[in-house]
């Protein structure tokens, strides 16, 4: 017989909590081998995971946990996510496509009620945006995206059950749509899941992802539900909440089998307080308004803005706007890496006040090329602004946390850490506040073109207000971050 040897080391896969069902352990992984008697158990480096899909320990930061299991796990969950968000912001914008189509199925609403229907679901998503927030450290991340999935069910079956009668009123009609704002509300819980899986060298292209394949979802419902509602004889309208039913099933089902809780994840309240108590936090999300709610706001309303100004054109192709909006996404967080945040926003609302011009120019030559062309052109730069912004917040902390630091403190590291700590807690309580309060511009838009084309009879009035607030958004933008002169120049924001 060979000598005994020291003990073999523990496999380096995620091991199952001890009196855990043995389905909780992944296939193909052995147990833990004990450690030889007399010597103490070595800390684990691995996901370590317990009943209920629950992971007790958590530590993106380790190489080796990282290595050894945490990859893997992180990647999993996100892949579902993307998906359940995919969902969540097709089910937002369900109404976008669906309002142009209410005449051809025998509604008789009105212009301004038409707007209505489409405004609604932003204004409840912003809403829900911090309460979906806090649902994940509550919760669970696994646990809180099949609720947020099974909720889906709730403004997709009742479309279709409304939809199917043009008599019902106004009324009715609005608290359904309102009721697709539960989709809206994903964005939110989804991005803060993901943030808890990745190390801070890896978040930012994990949440860029998230993001670019949760805005993805409203160009695909609109290029799909045009095609699905005109199938056979008619116009089917119901078939735009029917169509949905099924994904939502199967990505709760993805979600209950195959996504983990965190406990390590918990929600810092205080986060939210620290940054409600920081200018900057106002300033970015007054800033986020003119990039994501333009984003959200032309996207809603675009459908409709092509079926009332050229009505001879198919609605299939309103989808292209949503589609490059949301693939620039990322593109603007690339360049802002290089340039700069605060030059590459302020750029973004350049190009979009020129495609607001353009449109205005084509509105009054009836050209639907111009007209179609400018609107791509203001995608494109809101969501370049998209990503821009987003990459400003955590560099916009950082530089006034160590400029707050002055004489002796200056150079005290307990200081710059502590200092350091509290940025990041401002910031990550910036993003929520930011996210929330950007996405009402998906209702300020649509209701602006409802009031211009109430007031005036057309939507020119509307566009040259945007194109005013655009130039005032890059001012503020400019004086805070970039003037010579101003706190934070010298940063490189």
């Amino acid at each position: 017989r060979r000598p005994a040897g020291p003990a073999r080391p523990a496999p380096t896969s995620p091991t199952t909590h001890p009196g855990a069902p043995s389905a909780a352990r992944p296939s193909g992984v052995a147990p833990a081998t004990p450690p030889a008697p007399g010597l103490a158990p070595a800390p684990p480096r691995t996901p370590h995971r317990r009943s209920g899909r629950w992971i007790d320990r958590w530590d993106p930061e380790d190489p080796t946990f990282w290595r050894d299991g945490g990859r893997r796990v992180a990647t999993r969950n996100l892949g579902i996510s993307v998906f359940a968000e995919f969902l969540g912001f097709a089910v937002w914008a369900l109404w976008s496509i669906v309002v142009p189509q209410l005449p051809a199925a025998g509604f008789t609403f009105t212009v301004d009620q038409q707007f209505w229907l489409i405004a609604v679901p932003s204004l409840v998503g912003a809403t829900l945006r911090i309460p979906y927030t806090f649902a994940v450290a509550l919760f669970g991340g696994r646990n809180w995206t099949v609720v947020s999935a099974l909720l889906l069910l709730l403004p997709t079956a009742a479309l279709a059950v409304v939809v199917q009668d043009p008599g019902t009123s106004f009324g009715v009609m609005l608290a359904v749509a309102a009721l697709a704002g539960f989709g809206g509300g994903n964005f939110a819980s989804s991005m803060a899941n993901i943030s808890f899986f990745y190390p801070e060298r890896e978040k930012g292209k994990a949440l860029g992802l998230n993001a670019a394949g949760g805005n993805l979802g409203t160009a695909v419902v609109q290029l799909a539900v045009p095609l699905v509602i005109v199938a056979g004889a008619g116009v089917a309208l119901e078939r735009a909440g029917l169509m949905m039913i099924p994904f939502v099933l199967l990505a709760a089902f993805l979600a209950w089998r195959f996504m983990d809780n965190l406990a390590t994840a918990k929600a810092d309240p205080r986060s939210f307080a620290v940054a409600t108590r920081n200018r900057h936090t106002w300033i970015i999300s007054f800033l986020y308004i003119g990039t994501f709610g333009s984003f959200i706001g032309y996207a809603g309303a675009f459908p409709t803005l092509l079926a009332g100004q050229f009505p001879e054109v198919t609605l299939s192709i309103a989808f292209l706007g949503a589609l490059v909006g949301s693939v620039s996404r990322p593109l603007g967080g690339i360049v802002a890496d290089r340039l700069g945040g605060a030059r590459v926003t302020i750029a973004s609302y350049g190009v979009m006040a020129l495609g607001a011009v353009g449109a205005t120019r084509a509105l009054e030559t009836h050209s639907f090329g111009l007209f179609f062309a400018s609107f791509l052109v203001l995608f494109v730069a809101t969501g370049v602004g998209n990503g821009s912004t987003y990459r400003m917040i955590p560099a916009v902390f950082q530089a006034s946390a160590a400029r707050d630091l002055d004489g002796p403190t200056a150079s005290d590291p307990a200081a710059l850490a502590a200092a350091r700590v509290r940025a990041r807690q401002a910031a990550a309580g910036c993003i929520g506040i930011a996210g929330a309060v950007g996405a009402f511009g998906g209702f300020l838009i649509p209701r602006g073109f409802a009031a211009s084309t109430s007031l005036s009879g057309s939507l020119v009035p509307a566009l040259w207000t945007f194109v005013g607030m655009y130039a005032v958004m890059a001012v503020v933008a400019w004086a805070v971050y970039l003037r010579k002169g101003s706190a934070l120049a010298a940063a490189g924001i």
